[in-house]
C-alpha cells in the first residue's frame, strides 16, 4: 500500500499532516484562552464557611444524577456536572462544585490505555501479515525468474 506510493505523494502527505497538526494547535490554544473554567465554584445557600474555616469532606468529589443536573435542584450541579459535600468546624453542612471527579478520571485514563493496547496489537499484527505476504510474493517471483 504505502509502498507504492512515490516520493512526491509521501512528502506531499506529510506536509499536509504537519500542516494540518498546527491548524489543530492554534485553533485548540485560543478554544483554551476562551473558555477556560474559573477555579472559584459555586456554593449552595452561598455559604462560603469552608473558605473561611477548616473543614472536613464527607463525600469525595461525585458526579449528580441527571435529574438534579436537568431540574437544578442543587445550583452545585448545573456548572461543573460534579458535587462534593463538606462539613465546616462550625458544624454546617455545605454543597460545593468540584471540578474532576478521581474515580471517572481514572477509569477514561485506564479505558484509554486499553484502546490503544488493543489497536497497537491489532496494528502489529497487521504489519505482520502484510510483511509475511510481500515475503511470499516476493520469494514466489525469485522462484519463477530462478525456474524460467
Amino acid at each position: 500500500m504505502i509502498e507504492n506510493l512515490s516520493k512526491k505523494r509521501m512528502v506531499f502527505g506529510i506536509s499536509c499532516l504537519i500542516l494540518l497538526t498546527i491548524v489543530v494547535l492554534i485553533i485548540e490554544s485560543k478554544w483554551m484562552k476562551a473558555g477556560s473554567r474559573r477555579q472559584e465554584f459555586v456554593i449552595e445557600n452561598n455559604s462560603t464557611c469552608w473558605m473561611r474555616e477548616s473543614y472536613e469532606v464527607i463525600n469525595d468529589c461525585h458526579p449528580c444524577t441527571a435529574f438534579e443536573i436537568a431540574s437544578r435542584s442543587q445550583g452545585v450541579c448545573v456548572h461543573t456536572h460534579n458535587k462534593e459535600v463538606l462539613k465546616c468546624t462550625s458544624g454546617e453542612i455545605v454543597t460545593r462544585s468540584c471540578d474532576r471527579v478521581a474515580w471517572l478520571d481514572e477509569r477514561h485514563y485506564w479505558s484509554f490505555q486499553i484502546s490503544l493496547t488493543i489497536i497497537g496489537t491489532l496494528s502489529a499484527a497487521v504489519s505482520f501479515l502484510r510483511q509475511k505476504t510481500l515475503n511470499r510474493r516476493a520469494m514466489l517471483r525469485i522462484q519463477r525468474e530462478l525456474g524460467a
